[in-house]
């Protein structure tokens, strides 16, 4: 099959496809007589895994690290256990940091229960203060 039907049936764009091929994730395929890329079931097949683990929020890095046991089907499976608890140690300190973001917008959002003019508006004055604290810490450590 062509580029642009891999990339159909996979749901992705023909860039996506060259650039995961450019990254090494994705094989280089066959030529034909007249030069169009020609690809196979097994491109199709690693094209969706990459796009799955993508959509678990996976870095190249360790897409790669699971092709690589893929492609080594004899091997024990340690190395995706492990790679998927580090992920999901990343996941858990993301989620950390966004209930922080979340406690840190709460906040400023109770500034400001009721219209008024923007000069008096809690939230934007309470903008500006964390900009001044971030500042001072900075220049805190600095000094």
């Amino acid at each position: 099959m062509k580029i642009g039907e891999l990339g159909q049936i996979a749901q992705c764009t023909v860039e996506t496809v060259r650039y995961y091929e450019k990254e090494g994730l994705l094989p280089q395929p066959e030529r034909t007589a007249s030069n169009f890329r020609s690809y196979g079931p097994q491109h199709l097949e690693r094209l969706r895994f990459i796009r799955n683990c993508r959509a678990l929020d996976m870095t190249h890095g360790e897409i790669r690290t699971l092709l690589e046991v893929m492609d080594a089907p004899a091997a024990g499976c340690g190395r995706v256990n492990a790679l998927l608890d580090e992920h999901i140690g990343h996941v858990d300190a993301r989620i950390a940091e966004l209930m922080q973001l979340k406690q840190q917008l709460g906040e400023l959002r109770h500034q400001c229960q009721a219209e008024q003019p923007v000069a008096a508006c809690g939230i934007l004055q309470g903008l500006v203060s964390m900009e001044s604290e971030a500042r001072q810490e900075r220049h805190t450590h600095l000094g």
